[in-house]
């Protein structure tokens, strides 16, 4: 147990030592580019560190951040619970797969600023139009990584399902979805990141609040330091998220990974 915990724990850190190694690589590239192009151009880190503490004591990052974080959120669970459940489905019935399959290409060639100015004309400006877009982008993501999942199944556990005569509940937790789980959590990762830059993308053009109203107010008083700070809050939300949300929970769900690394 002790030699498990300690495993975990150097896991843990060379991970997050990784990680700090590349966000300390993007920084010092970040200050480079400010130095050689200006900070008008592109503000460097402290200049925008600067600007995001000024919009925390105004009040308006905490607002944003509540907003875009509710859109994105709200817009991705719906994609996820139906776009994961529709790819089970397709990926288990031919003839459902062939009726899905043209629909999630379609839905996925097209542009997330169409779906931003169909929701506009349909909603209106508002949250509807921009949990209905990050829905509609996000929704064909997870569809296809379900359904890929699906139509990869080891076929002798299904041989042997049938051989036992499994009942339909038991076929599909104990047997389907370990496999299936493992294509859905990457697709769900993706979708995840598309949530949050269409959330922002949507607010820019449908919204009066949220961090892509915020950077609508940057653009317009040609602040280039708080524009970056809203970035760097979709950042930090984005990463909170992953690893927050996802990560744990595929960890829960897929516990015999973490078994195969502890034995590797």
């Amino acid at each position: 147990m002790r030699h498990s915990l300690a495993t975990r724990g150097i896991e843990t850190l060379l991970g997050w030592g990784g990680s700090l190694t590349g966000v300390l690589l993007f920084v010092a590239l970040w200050e480079w580019g400010s130095q050689a192009y200006g900070s008008f151009l592109l503000p460097g880190p402290r200049d925008a560190l600067a600007a995001l503490v000024r919009l925390t004591r105004e009040g308006e990052a905490a607002s944003a951040v509540l907003a875009t974080t509710g859109r994105a959120m709200a817009g991705f669970a719906l994609a996820a619970l139906a776009g994961t459940a529709l790819g089970i489905l397709a990926g288990l019935s031919r003839t459902l797969g062939r009726a899905l399959q043209p629909l999630s290409t379609v839905l996925l060639g097209i542009p997330p600023i169409a779906w931003i100015v169909l929701a506009i004309l349909w909603f209106g400006s508002g949250s509807m139009a921009t949990v209905y877009t990050v829905m509609a982008t996000t929704l064909p993501v997870a569809f296809a990584g379900a359904q890929m999942g699906a139509l990869t199944r080891d076929r002798r556990l299904q041989e042997m399902a049938d051989t036992f005569r499994l009942p339909p509940l038991m076929r599909l937790f104990d047997v389907y979805l370990p496999h299936i789980v493992s294509y859905v959590f990457p697709a769900l990762v993706t979708a995840l990141g598309v949530a949050w830059k269409v959330a922002v993308m949507a607010e820019l053009f449908a919204t009066e609040n949220g961090i892509g109203a915020g950077l609508a107010v940057a653009r317009v008083n040609l602040d280039t330091a708080a524009a970056m700070a809203w970035i760097l809050l979709v950042v930090a939300l984005l990463i909170v998220a992953e690893h927050g949300l996802l990560r744990p929970l595929q960890r829960r769900m897929e516990p015999w990974r973490q078994t195969g690394r502890g034995v590797a």
